[in-house]
């Protein structure tokens, strides 16, 4: 009994250890990571289309407007917006709703290494991970790594597919509007569909441009 305790206790340990590895292994920039959720259709026979493609050759458009759509702050943090995450806590204490407090190196962490649903722990091992990504990642690769793991559909992952499937042209040649409406679908995008924008979109995705539009002093860490 107690070996198999032992053994027990030793692969949940791997298993914990191993996507700080991964992390190591990722900040190399020929390496094209895939998320649990691509691992998933894998293992179930579904399959995906997933086409890499390098920062450079994605649209500023759809880079500003995912940052300021995801995570406003994301080049003045380091993993984690603290501020945003005590207003959650806070939030829980008091028995109120809680908001999203994700920034874009959690959802990358998560994409990446845990599973989708809400729960404390997921969040508990989402932290140190987003931290350790950021430490150890460019802004430039964390941001790569993320638009080219986002599901963005059924079957539907990174932004060179979204693109192609959704409006037929690369994601270098996204326009504003369409970056705008690709950007507010990541939340939900199984219901919100970016090519078939409801009235509720059409209008969050013009809020958005409009941001982007004056994103430059918040993306220096991208575009120096």
């Amino acid at each position: 009994m107690k070996l198999w305790i032992r053994r027990i206790a030793k692969g949940v340990a791997a298993l914990l250890v191993l996507p700080y590895i991964l992390i190591l292994f990722y900040a190399i920039g020929f390496v094209r990571p895939v998320s649990t959720l691509m691992l998933w259709d894998l293992a179930t026979f579904q399959g995906y289309d997933r086409r890499w493609v390098e920062f450079e050759d994605i649209s500023p458009a759809l880079v500003q407007s995912v940052m300021v759509s995801e995570d406003g702050q994301f080049c003045m943090h380091s993993g984690v917006d603290w501020v945003q995450m005590n207003g959650v806590i806070q939030d829980a204490l008091e028995g109120e709703a809680t908001r999203g407090a994700s920034t874009i190196p959690m959802q990358t962490a998560k994409n990446l290494f845990l599973w989708n649903g809400r729960s404390f722990i997921r969040k508990g091992l989402e932290l140190p991970l987003a931290l350790g990504a950021d430490l150890v990642w460019s802004k430039r690769r964390l941001m790569e790594i993320y638009l080219n793991i986002a599901e963005w559909g059924p079957g539907i992952y990174g932004i060179e597919a979204a693109a192609q499937h959704h409006f037929k042209v690369s994601a270098k040649k996204l326009t504003r509007r369409q970056a705008a409406l690709l950007a507010v679908s990541l939340p939900n995008p199984i219901t919100r569909i970016a090519s078939k924008p409801s009235r509720g979109m059409k209008r969050l995705a013009s809020v958005i441009e409009r941001r982007a539009r004056a994103a430059g002093p918040y993306i220096k860490c991208l575009y120096s």
